[in-house]
């Protein structure tokens, strides 16, 4: 499955029906950050609990996590109009081009 794929059926399981304007895109990002959260709280008690040393069991909920962020991030995507593909290939040339000139550990979104 491709990432446009996956985003249009994703789409299918998103009900914004009778939400105003604005309110599915905040939702989405709203949503994104809560589960992006998650993955960091589950990530953090693998750390803590286990010296970081992933059982299979926090491995799966992890995973699980990622899904749920994906889907917001699908959905946040859907509401300004980009596709996931496309994005996920401009993210690749553009960190292709900060390696080659050699600014890939400093700061800035523009370096």
């Amino acid at each position: 499955m491709d990432f446009n794929e996956y985003q249009d059926l994703a789409s299918q399981t998103a009900d914004f029906s009778g939400r105003p304007g604005e309110y599915p895109l905040m939702y989405s990002c709203m949503g994104l950050a809560g589960e992006t959260g998650e993955v960091i709280e589950k990530v953090k008690k693998v750390m803590r609990n286990n010296g970081g040393e992933m059982s299979e069991e926090q491995r799966e909920a992890i995973k699980q996590e990622i899904g749920d962020v994906l889907w917001y991030l699908s959905q946040v995507a859907r509401f300004c109009d980009i596709l996931l593909d496309e994005a996920a290939e401009a993210n690749v040339k553009k960190l292709a081009d900060r390696r080659e000139r050699g600014v890939i550990r400093s700061e800035g979104d523009t370096r």
